[in-house]
């Protein structure tokens, strides 16, 4: 809570001026809430609940009720431009609040604000008592302004609003899935999981307005949660903001850490993963360079990035791996996926890269393909899919054939990357349609067209039919795109095939799915014999990143969980 702030004379001889043209008698907020105009002369007797004047501007106050539990007890108060508060307003302080009830909007929300003329009268009293609630209330309306505890588990769902503004989402019911990754956008199946999660979602916040505020109060000494871990005991005041209920907090949140999980293990005698690297961008390859177009600022943070990808692709063990948002710098001593494999071979491994002799593609990042020589050897020559959708906006496909090293049956793996979600250029059948599949979804299905007729065209040489093809196709499992290519294409899902139940590899704004997939092709479903994700990223919070505290190990080496594929070839 913060300290009340001294008052000046003005606000003093505004708080003690007579009230005659102001309200009458004091009336209970619930009945004022219920029924008062826009602009109407009130006044409330109430008891400071949460003090927010540095964070909100203002104060919520709370008051013994007026006996129906459908209008809510709390209110919200700020004082008119040129008064500030006098100094007996204070959390557990009683007051008499006069001035103007009106509704403000509040990014999509309408909110109820007293905006008090006068406060006099204040006296110490006995402190608000939080309303303890022990499971997801009816109707979060009747609980606005006031002052709540909740004793029912919270499962943390977001942390990407965290550290910009010092909002985290949480869950009543579990993990939050995005709805086009379970159910086709357009439906009612779709509409039906969207208001489920408004319904089960609430946003634990700062009780400040401030942008990427540094240490969030609530946290105390406590880092940023894991999704997957459980708050205890929240509490604070009810409110709607920007289009979402919320908990105001003004004390520490308690945490219940969930074990973040071990190496994924598939059976099979084959193991192929994908992983988007986030711009790993390596500056000159010298050790200048910085701070690149995307990617680490400084040397010394693209060798803490390079660090965490490095323990990331170890703890994978995969024979052969397709990687997203490399550095489209060649394939030199100096570029950035010869420095990764370097890396990689530190220990007395085998890596090496797939050279495409340039690109692929012209865009600032591209896919790329490393495999164990120990393990697999190339065959035949790489190919690439140009023109169209890829290069301006989706990248360049990039398909190489492998066989184990010794013998074995062939197959072919390629790395994609589709356009992202993005609206900036999106028009026409690009803009975002407001179906839940974001723009460019459009080019994204087109992408997913040709890629398939491509494949179908042999681009490495008849009788390579066993093909995976991998990577960040920016739309989740139910969205046009991918669902074209199971469902009229022809390919499967080697998570469903594998009977793994709702997987996930990135969380966007509490929401969970996959925007990375493997997909097989008819003849390659028989040797499948595993799939996982290995969910070192898209649960943990940004600061656990090469960027923030730098937790040691492959935590968030990334926005997007690796996936890890087991084949017997």
């Amino acid at each position: 809570m913060h300290a009340p702030r001294i008052p000046t004379a003005l606000s003093l001889l505004l708080a003690f001026a007579p009230a005659t043209a102001l309200a009458g008698p004091a009336t209970a907020i619930g009945q004022l809430r219920a029924s008062a105009a826009e602009a109407a002369k009130v006044a409330v007797t109430a008891t400071v609940s949460a003090d927010f004047r540095e964070g909100l501007g203002g104060v919520f106050v709370q008051d013994g009720g007026d006996g129906d539990p459908a209008t809510p007890d709390g209110l919200f108060v700020r004082p008119v431009e040129g008064v500030q508060f006098p100094e007996g307003v204070a959390a557990g302080h009683e007051c008499r609040f006069q001035g103007r009830l009106v509704e403000e909007r509040r990014g999509g929300s309408r909110a109820t604000v007293l905006l008090a003329e006068r406060v006099d009268r204040c006296r110490a009293a006995q402190p608000v008592a939080a309303l303890t609630l022990d499971a997801l209330p009816q109707d979060w309306a009747a609980l606005d302004g006031m002052r709540v505890r909740i004793e029912a588990p919270l499962f943390v769902a977001g942390t990407d609003a965290l550290s910009r503004y010092g909002e985290l989402a949480v869950s009543f019911d579990g993990r939050l899935w995005q709805p086009s990754e379970l159910a086709h956008p357009g439906t009612p199946e779709h509409a039906g999981l969207a208001a489920r999660n408004a319904r089960v979602r609430l946003l634990l916040d700062d009780g400040s307005q401030a942008r990427d505020p540094g240490q969030v109060a609530y946290l105390g000494d406590s880092a940023a949660p894991r999704v997957g871990d459980v708050v205890l005991g929240a509490e604070g005041v009810v409110e709607q903001r920007h289009g979402s209920w919320r908990l105001q907090l003004d004390r520490p949140l308690r945490f219940e850490a969930a074990q973040r999980p071990a190496p994924p293990q598939v059976p099979g005698n084959v193991r192929v993963a994908a992983f988007n690297l986030e711009n790993l961008f390596n500056g000159n390859g010298r050790g200048g360079g910085f701070p690149t177009p995307r990617g680490a600022k400084t040397e010394q943070a693209f060798e803490a990035q390079l660090a965490k990808l490095v323990a990331t692709v170890h703890g994978l063990d995969p024979d052969v791996a397709a990687l997203m948002e490399l550095e489209n710098d060649g394939y030199g001593e100096d570029s950035s996926i010869a420095r990764l494999v370097r890396e990689l071979n530190a220990g007395g491994a085998q890596w090496r890269f797939v050279d495409a002799g340039r690109g692929p593609g012209a865009d600032t990042i591209r896919v790329g393909i490393i495999y164990r020589a120990d393990r697999l050897v190339p065959r035949g020559a790489p190919a690439v899919l140009e023109g169209g959708p890829f290069g301006e906006r989706s990248r360049v496909p990039l398909a190489q054939a492998f066989r184990r090293k010794g013998g074995g049956k062939e197959f072919v793996v390629v790395a994609n990357h589709f356009k992202s979600k993005g609206c900036s250029e999106a028009t026409g059948d690009n803009a975002d349609r407001k179906d839940g599949q974001g723009c460019w979804n459009a080019l994204r299905l087109d992408s997913a067209q040709r890629l398939h007729a491509w494949l179908q065209s042999a681009p490495l040489g008849k009788g390579r039919e066993r093909v995976v093809i991998l990577g960040d196709f920016n739309a989740y499992a139910m969205e046009d795109p991918v669902r074209w290519l199971r469902e009229d294409a022809g390919w499967t899902d080697a998570f469903a095939a594998a009977g793994v139940e709702r997987p996930w590899s990135y969380v966007y704004q509490g929401l969970s799915g996959r925007l990375d997939h493997a997909l097989l092709s008819p003849a390659l479903v028989p040797h499948l014999r595993g799939a996982a994700e290995w969910h070192v990223n898209a649960d943990e919070p940004d600061d656990a990143g090469y960027a923030g505290r730098n937790v040691p190990g492959p935590w968030r080496s990334s926005d997007h969980d690796p996936l890890l594929l087991g084949f017997e070839l």
